[in-house]
């Protein structure tokens, strides 16, 4: 196996910072792969190449969460264009079942916090007709 310089969270939480939805794909299997991972799932070989998204997508499935504290919001899963599924949220979504199949968009949300320990920019989504 190739040595790892860096680990595939640390180049997607890269990718992030600079507000791309990054991901890998498989040459030996031709799919995209995601969650960040060493090797693939599909056939078990390594190295994967990063690709960017162009971020668009279609609501699979959705729900809404309701916390015990704060206020409720909806739950996504968004199968990507480029052939991976993800989870996020999507704004301005109430959460029911008429939302799924709708298309949708990436954006990056700031995550607030103590200046020199800020994590990365959340993708989340939006109605890509709105």
């Amino acid at each position: 196996m190739n040595k790892i310089e860096r680990s595939p969270l640390q180049v997607w939480q890269d990718h992030l910072r600079a507000e791309e939805l990054a991901y890998q794909f498989s040459p030996d299997t031709n799919k995209a792969v995601f969650y960040p991972r060493l090797v693939c799932p599909h056939g078990g070989k390594a190295p994967l190449e990063w690709r960017i998204s162009a971020g668009r997508g279609t609501v699979y499935s959705i729900s809404r969460v309701y916390p015990i504290k704060g206020e409720p919001y909806p739950v996504a899963l968004i199968d990507l264009d480029e052939g991976f599924r993800m989870m996020s949220t999507v704004e301005g979504a109430a959460g029911e079942p008429e939302e799924i199949g709708r298309r949708v968009r990436v954006t990056f949300r700031a995550v607030t916090g103590e200046a020199d320990k800020l994590p990365p920019p959340l993708p989340v989504f939006v109605w890509e007709d709105a």
